[in-house]
C-alpha cells in the first residue's frame, strides 16, 4: 500500500510536466504546419530549403567580409 502511494505521488510532477509541455506543443504544431507549408512552397520554386538559402545568404556576407 505504502509502494503504491509512493509511486501515485511521485509521478504526479511527472504528469504535471508532461501536460504542461503538450500545451506548447500544440500550440507550436501551427507554426510548425505554417512554415512547413511555405519551406515546400520555396522548395518547389527555388529547388532549395529555406535553410539553405539562410546558410548562402550567410555564408556569402561571411565572404565579403
Amino acid at each position: 500500500m505504502m509502494i503504491l502511494m509512493v509511486l501515485l505521488t511521485s509521478s504526479c510532477t511527472e504528469f504535471a510536466l508532461l501536460s504542461s509541455t503538450a500545451g506548447i506543443a500544440a500550440s507550436n504544431t501551427v507554426y510548425a504546419k505554417a512554415y512547413s507549408g511555405v519551406d515546400f512552397l520555396t522548395i518547389i520554386k527555388t529547388e532549395k530549403d529555406i535553410k539553405t538559402h539562410i546558410y548562402h545568404r550567410l555564408k556569402k556576407k561571411e565572404d565579403e567580409r
